[in-house]
């Protein structure tokens, strides 16, 4: 098996063949894994959310399924349920019993089974019949949103959003990559060996400075303290945030985190987590434009 870095490099190159002009989608999705958080995949259908994950999975050679979410799923249709079979209950696993798990169009699903996912987001295990079923590891959620004004979404909860380490806005390809998307046919990623629990462990220690944690708390007491949003920035996004600034270094090969893994990791990281008052959307205002206002006045470049 390849180093880690290596095979890691490898899996990116691949996944860089598969789908067409969203290199920073793929190195995102890869930083969120490394964080050992989830990853919330978000745009207009066709720009190749599913694509990405399912080839994720395959060039990665874990455990896969994928669960598409309609407004008829029940909560076991995730977890699985025990069934009565020779004299005794038995537990069948459900399709959360995965390394990788595609939750496709999750805000399609009612707000019951949102929350059995976020069970097993948050705690990487399924309670049936009172018996606690941990979930194999790495375990990874991908999941796909469509924006709300398509009919038949359902708002996700502030607690799930905020499960999320990661959302992965995919915007439409640039003009210069239609031509490369209609004329060449993805390659399948070969599966690449890679030790991501090993990866995970490595990326945890990436030194951050002293002067890079006292910006975080900085930015944190800063959303606290803003008017346009009804509630400050959580120690939880707090520590996704940094996590996934250590992940974004550790891809780029550095050993430190600099100023920019913290600033594209905050805009990952953030924007999910920052809930605007009625005022503010009434005055135009976006998560994205306040929060890079916020990083300017807590002294990030």
């Amino acid at each position: 098996m390849a180093e880690a870095p290596q095979a890691l490099s490898l899996l990116r190159e691949a996944l860089n063949r598969v789908l067409f002009g969203q290199e920073e989608a793929i190195e995102a999705l890869l930083a969120t894994l490394l964080a050992r958080g989830h990853a919330l995949l978000e745009g207009v259908p066709g720009l190749g959310k599913t694509l990405l994950a399912e080839s994720f999975a395959k060039g990665s050679g874990l455990s896969y399924k994928r669960i598409q979410f309609t407004p008829d799923l029940l909560p076991q249709d995730l977890t699985g349920s025990e069934v009565f079979r020779e004299g005794r209950f038995e537990f069948l696993p459900g399709p959360l019993f995965a390394q990788v798990v595609l939750a496709d169009e999750v805000n399609r699903a009612p707000p019951k089974v949102q929350s059995a996912l976020l069970e097993a987001m948050q705690e990487r295990a399924v309670t049936a019949g009172g018996v606690r079923h941990p979930l194999p590891e790495p375990f990874f959620v991908v999941a796909t949103q469509n924006p709300l004004e398509l009919e038949g979404t359902y708002p996700l909860p502030e607690a799930q959003l905020d499960r999320f380490t990661a959302r992965i806005p995919f915007r439409p390809p640039r003009r210069e990559v239609w031509l490369k998307i209609l004329t060449e046919e993805p390659k399948v990623p070969e599966p690449q060996k890679v030790d991501f629990l090993k990866a995970q462990a490595e990326a945890r220690e990436v030194r951050v400075a002293k002067e890079a944690l006292e910006a975080i708390t900085h930015v944190a007491f800063l959303t606290g303290e803003d008017r346009r949003l009804r509630m400050g920035l959580s120690p939880r996004g707090a520590k996704a945030w940094l996590a996934l600034a250590r992940a974004l270094a550790y891809l780029r090969g550095k050993p430190l985190v600099d100023w920019k893994e913290l600033k594209d990791a905050a805009f990952l990281a953030l924007p999910h987590r920052l809930f605007l008052t009625e005022e503010a959307l009434y005055e135009g205002e976006s998560p994205e434009g306040v929060l890079k206002e916020v990083l300017r006045k807590g002294g990030i470049p």
